[in-house]
């Protein structure tokens, strides 16, 4: 069966497809290489994506004409490409194009796939705002653009459900790192400023933050067990994340034991619309995936310290 991967050179995006090939699934991954941060890490994961005879075409959701090199015999389509997190350097504009018209224009390429099982809409615990340690069908709360605009993406997806013109699901994610996680995120940025004896930038009060700190691999395991299952999926929403949870300074400390070396901390000013405490509530997933995350945050933080050494020392 053919799955189309969206933001298949991210970060996460990177992992599913190649995982999805690994299971037999013919993959074609799309990504539009964008500069919110250096290409050159999508490049690396495109390549090994390649190695594994996946194939990731430079299109832009965003452009419709971009569509037209794509096949229209998809059995799912799982949608990562998105803008992602809280960051200054992103307007309301880029939030609103990626994550909303993006979502809409694949979901009208969808319609002209004629054999399409299910559409996959991969979102995120921000939806749920400040605090999300909920169950599904708490009214999302959310506080940020990223958060505003992935659920307005998710409820595209869903509407199609609820008119019965797609079958399609939603999965919320929760703190993933792992292998590939982004520069500017929590671990690598840490890894990085270790390595490079560069201050870490802590935003101010985020030390006591906590969260489900979940590995990506365990995403992808969950993500697995969702294509398997996708006929007892449709108009879902499933969370997927540990219920462990850590301090954002218990990860930092983790690392700094990790790699038998002091990390010099520079507080920044906090960032607005940045949640303070999330923890998984993976009920529903256990009960229809027979979701089980099994990755240690040591254990997923060594992966990640030996990914990097690999491919940045």
């Amino acid at each position: 069966m053919k799955v189309l991967v969206t933001g298949a050179a991210g970060f996460i995006g990177s992992h599913a497809a190649e995982a999805l090939n690994k299971e037999g699934y013919q993959v074609t991954g799309i990504d539009n290489f964008s500069e919110y941060y250096d290409v050159k890490l999508k490049k690396l994961n495109s390549e090994c994506l390649q190695r594994h005879n996946v194939k990731v075409i430079n299109a832009d959701l965003r452009k419709t004409e971009d569509f037209k090199k794509l096949s229209t015999n998809f059995d799912f389509i799982v949608h990562f490409a998105a803008q992602p997190g809280i960051s200054k350097s992103s307007s309301f504009d880029q939030y609103l194009q990626n994550n909303i018209i993006g979502t809409q224009n694949l979901i009208e390429f969808a319609h002209q796939n004629r054999k399409l099982k299910h559409f996959f809409n991969i979102s995120t615990s921000s939806v749920y705002g400040l605090e999300a340690t909920f169950p599904e069908n708490t009214a999302p709360q959310p506080a940020s653009y990223y958060g505003v605009t992935k659920l307005a993406a998710e409820q595209l997806v869903l509407a199609e459900s609820r008119a019965k013109r797609l079958n399609s699901s939603s999965l919320r994610l929760y703190s993933v790192y792992g292998p590939r996680e982004r520069p500017e995120k929590l671990y690598t940025k840490l890894i990085s400023c270790a390595y490079r004896n560069e201050k870490f930038p802590l935003f101010s009060g985020s030390e006591k933050h906590l969260r489900s700190f979940t590995y990506v691999g365990d995403i992808i395991d969950g993500l697995l067990s969702a294509v398997k299952k996708h006929h007892e999926l449709n108009g879902e929403i499933i969370n997927l994340g540990t219920e462990a949870e850590y301090t954002t300074q218990e990860g930092i400390d983790y690392v700094e034991k990790l790699l038998g070396k002091k990390i010099e901390l520079q507080t920044v000013p906090k960032r607005k619309g940045d949640q303070w405490h999330n923890r998984a509530n993976i009920t529903k997933a256990k009960k229809i995936l027979e979701y089980t995350p099994k990755t240690t945050l040591k254990e997923g933080l060594q992966k990640q310290i030996n990914w990097y050494k690999s491919n940045f020392l």
